[in-house]
C-alpha cells in the first residue's frame, strides 16, 4: 500500500490537535486528536512511499511503528486515504493511459469521495469503459446526456433517433451548428466521438442488435424532442426493456418544464405503466387527454430553452453514473420536475402499481434509493 491522503479533500486545521478533511457537509471528517509530529507525519502521504519508508521516515519523527499502523488504518476507516496504485488489473490499464487519465482527473477526484476504498476511484472509470448505454433522442437533451457519459468514460454510447437536425436542435455540449441538415444519428455519433476520453473498446458481433439493442446494454435513457414521451411515457414502447431487465432512465422538457426520472429498474420499481394508472386514478380523464395530446399535430417548436435543456441533461447524466458506479441514485422509481421561471426541483415517487403488467408491485423489497449517511467524525 502506498497510502495518499485524497488529494480533492481541502484541509484545514480546527484547532492545535483537530484537522478538517474537506469543506462540505456531505463529505468533510474532522479527525483528532493529533499531535505536531503526527500532523508533519501526514504531509507524507503523498502516495510516494509504502508503509516499510514510511515507518523508517516516522522514526525520525519519533513515531513508533505501531502509531503509524493505527493512524494509517484510522484514515483509511474514514475514507481519507487513496492508494495510486490500488484497484486491480484494470485500473492499471487505465492509468498507463495517460492521455485518457489525464481528462478525466476530475472524474476521479469526484469517483474518490464518493466511493472511499482505495483505488475504488479508477476502478469505477475503468469499469465504465467496458459500459454501453443506449441513448434514444438527439435533440438538445438527448445529445446533450450522450456527450456528457461519453465524455464520463463510458465505453460505448449509442444514440438512436430519425430525421435531419434542425437548427433549433443545436446547443453548446450537444450537436454543433455544423450538423444542421445532417442525419441525428450521425450528427449524435460524431458528438459522442467528440467527447470520448480515448477510443472505446472494440465491438463484437454480440453486442449488436436491432436498432441498437442486444445484450450488453447497461442502461437505456430515454430522452426524446417531444418532452411527452418523458411526461407520459408510453408503457408500449418500454414493453422490450421491462420483459428484458433493461434498466431505463427518462428525461426531457415539456412546456418549459423540465423532467427527470423515474429511473426504472424492471420488476423493482414503479415503471411507464406504472406512472400512467396511477394519473388515471387520480383523473379519470388522464388517459382520454393523453391519447389526443399523442395523436395531435406536432409541428410547434418544442419549449426546451438552453438553460433548462442543459440543466435537465447534466441532472441525467448524473444520475445515470451514479447507477453505472454501482448507487442506487435518488431518481430510483421517482421523479423529478422544475419549471421555468422558479426551477425549484419537485420529487414524487413513482410507487408501483398493482394493475400493471410490470409486476413490481407483486416483488417483495421493491427497490428505493438509499438514502448516504452523514459521515461521522473521528474523534481521539
Amino acid at each position: 500500500m502506498h497510502p495518499m491522503l485524497k488529494p480533492a479533500l481541502r484541509r484545514a486545521w480546527r484547532g492545535r490537535s483537530t484537522v478538517q478533511f474537506g469543506v462540505t457537509p456531505a463529505h468533510a471528517v474532522t479527525f483528532g486528536p493529533l499531535d505536531i509530529a503526527t500532523g508533519s507525519f501526514l504531509e507524507l502521504l503523498d502516495g510516494t512511499r509504502g508503509l516499510p519508508l514510511l515507518k523508517e521516515e516516522a522514526r525520525s519523527l519519533d513515531l513508533a511503528e505501531r502509531h503509524v499502523d493505527v493512524l494509517v488504518e484510522r484514515l483509511a476507516g474514514a475514507g481519507l486515504l487513496d492508494d495510486p496504485h490500488a484497484g486491480g488489473a484494470e485500473a492499471a490499464a487505465l492509468r498507463r493511459r495517460a492521455d485518457v487519465l489525464d481528462r478525466q482527473r476530475p472524474d476521479a477526484a469526484s469517483l474518490s469521495l464518493v466511493h472511499p476504498e482505495p483505488g475504488s476511484a479508477v476502478r469505477r472509470l475503468a469499469a465504465r469503459r467496458a459500459m454501453r448505454v443506449q441513448v434514444r433522442g438527439a435533440g438538445r437533451v438527448g445529445a446533450a446526456i450522450a456527450a456528457l457519459l461519453s465524455g464520463s468514460g463510458v465505453g460505448r454510447v449509442d444514440v438512436l433517433d430519425g430525421g435531419l437536425t434542425e437548427p433549433w436542435d443545436v446547443a453548446p455540449g450537444g450537436l454543433p451548428p455544423s450538423a444542421v441538415g445532417e442525419r441525428r444519428d450521425v450528427s449524435a455519433r460524431r458528438l459522442v466521438r467528440r467527447s470520448a476520453a480515448g477510443a472505446a473498446p472494440r465491438t463484437t458481433e454480440a453486442d449488436v442488435g436491432p436498432e441498437g439493442g442486444g445484450p450488453g446494454l447497461s442502461l437505456v435513457v430515454v430522452a426524446p424532442r417531444d418532452g411527452l414521451a418523458v411526461y407520459a411515457p408510453d408503457p408500449g414502447t418500454a414493453e422490450p426493456w421491462i420483459s428484458s431487465g433493461t434498466p431505463h432512465l427518462y428525461a426531457g422538457v415539456i412546456e418549459a418544464t423540465g423532467v427527470v426520472g423515474p429511473l426504472v429498474l424492471p420488476g423493482g420499481t414503479g415503471c411507464a405503466g406504472c406512472l400512467g394508472l396511477h394519473r388515471a386514478d387520480q383523473d379519470a380523464q388522464w388517459p382520454r387527454m393523453v391519447a389526443q395530446w399523442r395523436t395531435g399535430r406536432r409541428g410547434a417548436v418544442p419549449a426546451c430553452d438552453l438553460a433548462l435543456s442543459a440543466a435537465v441533461a447534466g441532472l441525467a447524466a448524473s444520475h445515470a453514473l451514479s447507477f453505472l458506479d454501482g448507487e442506487l441514485p435518488a431518481i430510483t422509481g421517482s421523479r423529478w420536475e422544475a419549471a421555468l421561471p422558479l426551477m425549484e426541483w419537485r420529487g414524487e415517487r413513482i410507487a408501483p402499481h398493482q394493475a400493471c403488467v410490470c409486476g413490481a408491485a407483486r416483488t417483495t423489497g421493491a427497490l428505493s434509493p438509499a438514502s448516504g449517511p452523514a459521515r461521522d467524525t473521528m474523534a481521539g
